[in-house]
């Protein structure tokens, strides 16, 4: 069964135009080529039209070499159910159950977990019979996902076929017991599959996040830089990682911004849930931004729990899952003066060891003991001084900042890199740096009226020109990286004053690119 849509061979804006109001708005475009969510739109209304197809043709050209594009109807609260299918060289083809891949964000899929909740035994069957038959049609051979859009009535439409193993088949290994891998390469050497579909195994739940260098509170808009703290979290019963970076790597926008894969096993899915969450909490980065804190809200929501799945799972808990920057409460600055405090060495002078005056214990004569800083952290800025009339509730012991009051004990991961404290506080990391006024200063001014790059890319489309007059909202530079397009847009109405790139440029994070001045 098909979504209706467009798959032909011309590729006009005005051919499009006509297919999307045969199927009616909303429509998706998407690569022919593609996957991923690169080279993906939703398109409301026609007048958005234009300006998406190019977008969306430049991006997939960027990421597979193809800028073909097909158009089909936007499926309103779908939820997105993909069979993992095999076959052999000998006709013999299965499926391995389904995953469900809904919790989504720009067509990308962030969370995926194994078997499909709430799935009957007849949908599943009918469900992998029709992916069966898709693959079979085709002469298939190895491992491939064949995706279906999954509807509230049970009804489920034919998305497209991924011939390949895909980032989420850990899930499937999981909940079978079986190395997808190594069944590659038996059927590859001409080895016929080593099971029946009545004995394909499907045992207890799996879940997975995506771990993304990315900055959810601003767009969630790739992020580049050295990982300058990179812990994993522990090994155990039903616990997996997948990655391919380790502490002092360079993440560049040359390439997808995910750093790895965080998969449980549970024997149900609130154990595999429960299991994810704490691995997230053991989970520590540093240098960039990640995804990490946004994953663990997810997996928190009670919606989750509940298993209240479709592609609309993110915007429609947006509010909860993307709340907006809060001030940091003067318990976080406590703990930060008193982990950068403990983590310098006790004598400032190695020469005279018996001089009161080479300690950190910031002693005053006739008064209680006091140290004063003045330390930053995402973009504030406070000063912290900490009295000693009596011993300190705090005591770091290694990397692990401790608390005990009221009988009650709580651990912090503190850990000092050079001149930053990393400091886990309430599920995220908090990168904590002593304050320098003079260089605040100077960065505020640089930037004043300039419009920067957000992060490192290429520039592929230049909107506007000098004393072009803009309104609030106009994209003036569109920017790519990591095979993604952003646009910068003028947070208010002006007047273009200067541009300091053009198109193929290579930016760094920070470049002004516009300078705007306001109206």
């Amino acid at each position: 069964p098909l979504v209706p849509g467009y798959h032909g061979e011309a590729q006009d804006l005005e051919t499009f135009r006509a297919a999307a109001e045969r199927i009616g708005y909303p429509v998706l475009l998407k690569a022919s080529a593609g996957g991923g969510g690169k080279g993906m739109k939703v398109v409301e209304e026609e007048s958005q039209l234009a300006d998406a197809l190019a977008s969306a043709q430049r991006e997939a050209q960027s990421s597979f070499g193809d800028a073909r594009m097909l158009v089909e109807k936007y499926v309103l609260k779908p939820r997105h159910v993909e069979i993992q299918v095999f076959a052999d060289q000998h006709g013999h083809c299965l499926y391995l159950n389904e995953r469900d891949c809904s919790i989504q964000r720009r067509h990308q899929k962030v969370v995926e977990e194994a078997p499909a909740p709430g799935l009957s035994p007849e949908l599943r069957k009918a469900m992998g019979e029709a992916a069966v038959r898709a693959a079979q049609a085709i002469g298939y051979v190895g491992a491939g996902t064949v995706e279906f859009l999954l509807d509230a009535r049970g009804e489920f439409f034919f998305m497209e076929m991924n011939t390949r193993l895909q980032v989420e088949h850990p899930v499937t290994e999981a909940i079978t017991g079986l190395d997808l891998v190594a069944w590659q390469i038996r059927v590859a050497c001409g080895e016929p599959l080593p099971l029946t579909q009545e004995q394909v195994p499907l045992i207890g739940h799996a879940i997975e996040v995506r771990l993304y260098a990315e900055d959810p509170a601003n767009e969630f808009l790739p992020a580049t830089g050295t990982l300058a703290l990179y812990r994993e979290s522990a090994p155990g019963e039903g616990r997996r990682v997948d990655s391919g970076v380790s502490e002092g790597d360079v993440v560049s926008p040359f390439y997808d911004p995910m750093l790895g894969k965080l998969i449980a096993w549970g024997q149900d899915r609130e154990q595999a849930r429960l299991r994810l969450l704490a691995m997230l909490d053991e989970f520590a980065i540093g240098g960039l931004k990640t995804n990490i804190a946004f994953l663990r809200r997810i997996l928190a929501h009670p919606a989750f729990a509940e298993a209240e799945l479709d592609t609309g799972f993110i915007p429609r808990h947006q509010d909860v899952l993307l709340p907006p920057p809060q001030a940091l409460p003067a318990q976080f600055w406590e703990a930060a003066a008193e982990a950068w405090l403990q983590g310098e060495p006790a004598q400032l002078r190695q020469d005279d060891p018996a001089s009161p005056w080479t300690l950190r214990d910031g002693l005053r004569l006739g008064l209680p003991a006091r140290s004063s800083l003045h330390l930053q952290c995402d973009g504030h800025e406070q000063a912290v001084a900490l009295e000693r009339s009596a011993p300190s509730t705090y005591r770091l012991e290694g990397e692990q900042l401790c608390h005990e009051q009221d009988g009650l004990r709580r651990r912090y991961l503190a850990v000092r890199r050079g001149g930053t404290l990393y400091l886990q506080w309430q599920g995220e990391l908090h990168a904590v740096g002593a304050h320098d006024p003079i260089a605040a200063a100077e960065a505020s001014h640089s930037h004043q009226g300039g419009l920067g790059a957000p992060m490192n890319g290429s520039i592929v489309r230049v909107l506007v020109e000098p004393g072009q007059v803009v309104e609030a909202g106009t994209a003036l530079v569109v920017l790519e990286a990591m095979k993604m397009e952003h646009s910068i847009r003028a947070p208010h109405d002006g007047t273009v004053k200067a541009l300091f790139c053009q198109e193929g440029d290579m930016v760094s994070e920070g470049t002004v690119l516009v300078e705007l001045e306001e109206a």
